[in-house]
């Protein structure tokens, strides 16, 4: 077997998470968490962003990115980090609570070793959009 055949059959970080419904099914911990964490919505810019959409559009929008980010078939749709957040004026105290949250979701699925949040944040920070 040459390297390029064993690279190839390493199985892909949307496989390794178990593909969509899996990922969905953190997400859904994980905005809940998000969406009712009072250190973020705290920041009543974030409050008002938080309850502006149906929270199943933003699990859905969240899903399709992760999935992307991930090496999945999606192709994401929403919009990108920085103008998504940009306007909310997002403290060092309120991104260490975010990626508290990310952190206990992620623990709770067992998911923390194969995915640090990172990666698919990282990716997902150099949207095209």
């Amino acid at each position: 077997m040459s390297i390029s055949e064993s690279v190839s059959a390493k199985p892909s970080l949307y496989e390794r998470l178990g593909g969509v419904y899996s990922i969905a099914t953190v997400v859904d911990d994980f905005i809940n968490r998000i969406m009712s964490d009072p250190k973020l919505n705290a920041n009543p810019l974030v409050d008002e962003a938080h309850h502006k959409v149906p929270p199943a559009g933003f699990k859905y929008l969240v899903t399709e990115m992760l999935c992307w980010a991930a090496g999945g078939p999606q192709r994401y749709t929403g919009r990108g980090m920085e103008e998504s957040h940009r306007h909310l004026a997002i403290t060092a105290g309120e991104w260490d609570a975010f990626m508290e949250d990310l952190k206990a979701t992620l623990d709770k699925f067992s998911v923390g070793g194969q995915l640090s949040g990172s990666i698919c944040l990282r990716k997902a920070h150099k949207h095209p959009h």
